[in-house]
């Protein structure tokens, strides 16, 4: 089953440009994500048109978080990266007449409706400064216990 991974490369990503002074260069984040560069760029493009990160080009440039990492939250980059699906599961629309696919598609649709919103709402209630702060304490647990 494929996945869609780009809301967690993206969070990826931001969390090294928060801990990172200066501007990084897609290069350099395609490092980190383990990916292309274009793949960045193309990405980053996104969060670019929705004012969440800038860009500059030149010898010094790069991409830098243009917006608070407390006013971004994963909703604000799920619907950034155009809503991606959530589920990879889905209905079957093969004989639209048929009572069976109606009962059964309507139960999947309310659940996956109900489940659809609890993530949305979820994904609205952490903001980029609550992961940064998750990996900051985890970095500190891991350097006192290097010590």
């Amino acid at each position: 089953m494929n996945r869609d991974s780009r809301l967690s490369n993206v969070l990826h990503a931001l969390l090294h440009m928060a801990e990172h002074e200066g501007p990084m260069t897609s290069e350099t984040l395609a490092l980190c994500m383990r990916t292309n560069p274009v793949v960045v760029r193309r990405t980053m493009g996104l969060l670019r048109d929705k004012g969440i990160v800038a860009s500059a080009r030149g010898k010094a440039g790069g991409w830098t978080i243009a917006a608070d990492l407390a006013q971004i939250s994963l909703r604000d980059l799920y619907d950034a990266l155009g809503e991606p699906a959530i589920f990879a599961i889905g209905h079957r629309s093969d004989n639209p007449d048929c009572l069976v696919e109606q009962a059964v598609n309507a139960a999947l649709g309310d659940a996956f409706a109900q489940a659809e919103a609890q993530l949305m709402t979820r994904f609205g209630a952490v903001s980029l400064a609550d992961l940064a702060e998750d990996f900051a304490r985890r970095h500190r647990q891991v350097r006192q216990h290097r010590d």
